[in-house]
């Protein structure tokens, strides 16, 4: 699995789901992507409703890349011995635009937090290891100018940084549109007038 920069951030890209068993309990897990709250409420509403006759549907989500939007939920299991370890497995992965559900069916037999926390955590585990991840990295758009003699600095300078090529135009002059990363378009800005020596131009795409 990828792990995130400091310009990227990793998101929940296809659902997972995994199911155990501890001293009779079933605990499903079920790990979703989700773009917002209402999303991520959305989502918990449909477990329960499908899945009705459940003990309990704790859950832990976590919506955005800087860790504003996040929650977590024992659904009436002890304090912090269900939501916490969820939300835990989904922290750990450095993981946003994600929820994981795991709905209990009481088997009979207490497990006391210690094995509850185990077994939800687990169960969360497991579901984002069936789940498919993605890796998101943000980038500006640029439009390069420059005469066609420049061509060759110019494209050299585009293959020393990770960029792609939205689209190219030519008439007196080449336009290029270029995605650059967020953190390297200042550098990539002065790269482009130090190496056409201040010839052509670049600035922020339409």
């Amino acid at each position: 699995m990828a792990e995130s920069t400091a310009d990227s951030y990793l998101v929940l890209d296809h659902p997972g789901r995994a199911e155990i068993k501890v001293k009779g309990s079933r605990f499903i897990g079920e790990a979703l992507p989700v773009t917002t709250v209402q999303e991520a409420e959305a989502a918990l509403q449909a477990i329960r409703k499908r899945e009705y006759d459940a003990t309990h549907h704790c859950s832990a989500w976590q919506i955005d890349a800087d860790g504003q939007q996040f929650r977590y939920s024992d659904d009436g299991e002890p304090s912090n011995s269900a939501g916490m370890p969820i939300f835990r497995q989904i922290e750990g992965r450095k993981l946003s635009g994600a929820i994981v559900i795991v709905t209990r069916y009481y088997g009979g037999t207490k497990l006391g937090t210690g094995g509850l926390i185990r077994a939800y955590g687990e169960a969360a585990s497991l579901a984002l290891d069936d789940a498919s991840i993605r890796e998101i990295i943000p980038r500006i758009r640029l439009t390069m100018r420059f005469a066609y003699e420049d061509t060759s600095p110019a494209m050299h300078l585009i293959g020393q940084y990770d960029t792609v090529i939205a689209s190219t135009r030519y008439s007196e002059q080449t336009e290029i549109d270029v995605d650059v990363r967020v953190a390297d378009v200042d550098a990539f800005s002065s790269a482009f007038v130090e190496a056409l020596s201040g010839r052509g131009a670049i600035d922020l795409a339409d």
